[in-house]
C-alpha cells in the first residue's frame, strides 16, 4: 500500500504515483485531491485498485483518481481510466455492478417559503408515487418487446410513449441514448429483473431530494439551466437497477477465465476484463450499453412520477411548479471517446466509475444549448448536507480525460456507519434541521448518514482548484426519500 512519501506533489490539489512504483504497471495514477482528502484515500484499498489497473493491457496515459475515491470491486470508485481501442480491455469492475447509476436535475420556479407549509405533504406524496427499495417491482411492467425498444432506444422511447418532453431529451447526456446496444446479449434472468422495476428508485445510496438553491455563482449559467436562488429543484440518484447489475454478474463471471485465453494478467480476480476487440469483449460492451440506455428510461419515468407529485401539491401554481429538467448524467459507465493523450488524439474506451462526464464549450455530444457553456456537471452531497450544480471547465482536462468527482465519497463503510449512528436518532436530526425524512428502513437510513461521507466542499474545492469544472450553484436539501 503506498503513502504519501511514495507520491510527487504537482499542486495543493495533484498528486502523481510513477508507473515505476510497481513494475507490472503500464502508465502511472494521477490524484486529485487535497492534502486532507488524500490521506482519507490512502486509509482503504483505493489507491491500490488504482494501482492495479494501471497494470491492465492497453491502458492510455493514466489512471485519474476523483478527490471522492473509495474503495469499490476491483476498480476504486471514483477512477478514470482508458483503454486502446485496439489492444486495449474493457472490465466490468472498471464501470460498476450499478450500470449507468446518475443524477438528474430538475427546477422549479416555486420558491422555498411558499412551499414551507406544503413539504410535508409532498415528502408523503412523493414517496407513495415513487416506489423504492430493495427489489422493488413496483414500478412500470414492460413487455419483452418494450424492453427490447427501451435498450435500443433509450430515453427516445420514453418521448415516443408520452413519459417525457423534448427538452428532456436535449438535457441528457448523449441524449439519453447510446448507439450500439444489443439486448441478444443480455440474460434471459436480466430482462425478467428489467421487466418489473422500470421507474422504481432502488435502495443503498439511491435518493429522491426536493432542495432549493442556496447561492448562485455563475448567474448568467445558472440562469440558462433555469436554476434560481431560493427556488424548489429535485434531484434523482438511480441507476439500472436489477436489470444492469445483473448484466454485470453474468459478465463478471463469464470472463472470469479468459486470462489464459488471452494471456491477460490480472493482479486482481475483481478485474477480469476481455479484450474490448474480442467477441466476449464486444458482448458485453452491447449488454453494458442496453443497461445504460434502461437507466436512462428509468431515471426518465422517476422524474415524470416527481413532476405528477409537484402537480398535485401544487396544482394552483403549475406554470412555476411545473419541474424543467436541467441535466441527467452518468457515473458509471464505459463510452469511446476521442481524447487528446501524450499530444496524439486517440479514440479510446473511457471507463467511468463513479465519476463525471465534464465535458468543456464546444465538444462534440452537447445539445445546442449547453454547446455555448460546456456540461453541467451534479455532485450530490450526503444526506442533509449541501450538493452542487458545476460546468465544464474552459478547456478539457487531458489527464482526467475531461472527468470529474461524482458525490462526497465514503469514508466509512455501510457495516461501520449502522454500527456508530442509529437510524431514528439521524431521522429527528435531519426533523431539526427542516429536513422531510421518508426511508424505507431506519438502519437503510444510517448506512447513509452524512457522517458516513467526506466532506463534499472540499471535494468541490479540490475539483474546482484542479480545473476540472467550475462552480455554477449550490443546493440545500429539504425533502429526501430513500429507499
Amino acid at each position: 500500500m503506498p503513502n504519501i512519501n511514495d507520491l510527487k506533489k504537482i499542486s495543493d490539489f495533484e498528486w502523481q504515483l510513477p508507473s515505476s512504483y510497481r513494475e507490472d504497471m503500464q502508465i502511472p495514477v494521477h490524484i486529485f485531491a487535497s492534502k486532507e482528502l488524500l490521506t482519507l484515500a490512502l486509509i482503504d484499498k483505493a489507491i491500490d485498485q488504482a494501482i492495479n489497473a494501471a497494470s491492465l493491457p492497453g491502458m492510455l496515459g493514466q489512471i485519474a483518481v476523483m478527490p471522492d475515491v473509495h474503495q469499490g470491486y476491483g476498480f476504486p470508485i471514483g477512477g478514470v481510466g482508458a483503454a486502446c481501442m485496439e489492444n486495449g480491455v474493457i472490465s466490468p469492475g472498471g464501470i460498476g455492478y450499478d450500470i449507468n447509476c446518475g443524477v438528474r436535475l430538475l427546477a422549479s420556479k416555486i420558491k422555498k417559503n411558499h412551499a414551507q407549509n406544503q413539504l410535508s405533504s409532498l415528502a408523503r406524496t412523493i414517496n407513495r408515487i415513487c416506489p423504492s427499495g430493495l427489489g422493488n417491482k413496483q414500478g412500470v411492467v414492460v413487455s419483452e418487446f418494450d424492453l427490447e425498444a427501451i435498450c435500443s432506444l433509450g430515453a427516445r422511447w420514453a418521448l415516443k410513449n408520452g413519459l417525457a418532453d423534448p427538452l428532456d431529451i436535449d438535457r441528457t447526456e448523449d441524449m439519453g441514448f447510446i448507439r450500439y446496444a444489443d439486448i441478444s446479449f443480455v440474460s434471459a434472468r436480466a430482462r425478467e429483473r428489467g421487466k418489473s422495476q422500470l421507474g422504481t428508485l432502488g435502495s443503498g445510496n439511491h435518493f429522491i431530494e426536493v432542495d432549493y438553491v442556496m447561492r448562485v455563482f455563475d448567474k448568467k449559467v445558472a440562469d440558462l439551466m433555469g436554476l434560481f436562488e431560493d427556488c424548489l429543484v429535485v434531484q434523482i440518484h438511480s441507476g439500472s437497477r436489477g436489470f444492469g447489475h445483473q448484466v454485470c454478474t453474468d459478465y463478471v463471471r463469464d470472463l472470469q477465465n479468459l486470462s489464459q485465453k488471452y494471456k491477460i494478467k490480472i493482479p486482481d480476480r475483481e478485474l477480469v476484463c476481455a479484450p474490448i476487440q474480442s467477441k466476449e469483449g464486444q458482448a458485453y460492451l452491447a449488454a453494458m450499453r442496453a443497461a445504460a440506455n434502461y437507466a436512462f428510461v428509468n431515471r426518465q419515468v422517476i422524474a415524470q412520477r416527481v413532476r405528477e407529485a409537484f402537480a398535485e401539491i401544487f396544482y394552483s401554481d403549475s406554470d412555476n411548479g411545473y419541474l424543467k429538467q436541467v441535466y441527467d448524467i452518468a457515473h458509471n459507465i464505459g463510452k469511446v471517446e476521442s481524447h487528446k493523450i501524450d499530444g496524439v488524439q486517440r479514440e479510446v474506451c473511457v471507463h467511468r466509475k463513479g465519476a463525471t462526464r465534464a465535458f468543456a464549450p464546444n465538444s462534440p455530444g452537447l445539445s445546442k444549448e449547453y454547446q455555448k457553456i460546456g456540461q453541467p456537471v451534479l455532485i450530490p452531497g450526503s444526506m442533509g448536507t449541501q450538493s452542487w450544480v458545476l460546468m465544464g471547465p474552459d478547456k478539457n482536462n487531458e489527464i482526467a480525460f475531461a472527468s470529474c468527482a461524482h458525490g462526497a465519497g465514503r469514508k466509512m463503510s455501510r457495516t461501520q456507519a449502522k454500527k456508530s449512528i442509529h437510524g431514528q436518532t439521524l431521522r429527528n436530526q435531519l426533523l431539526d434541521d427542516g429536513i422531510y425524512v421518508e426511508a424505507g428502513s431506519l438502519s437503510g437510513l444510517a448506512e447513509e448518514a452524512p457522517n458516513a461521507y467526506k466532506d463534499v466542499s472540499l471535494v468541490i474545492e479540490s475539483v474546482v482548484a484542479a480545473g476540472l469544472a467550475r462552480k455554477v450553484a449550490s443546493l440545500r436539501p429539504l425533502i429526501v426519500i430513500k429507499g
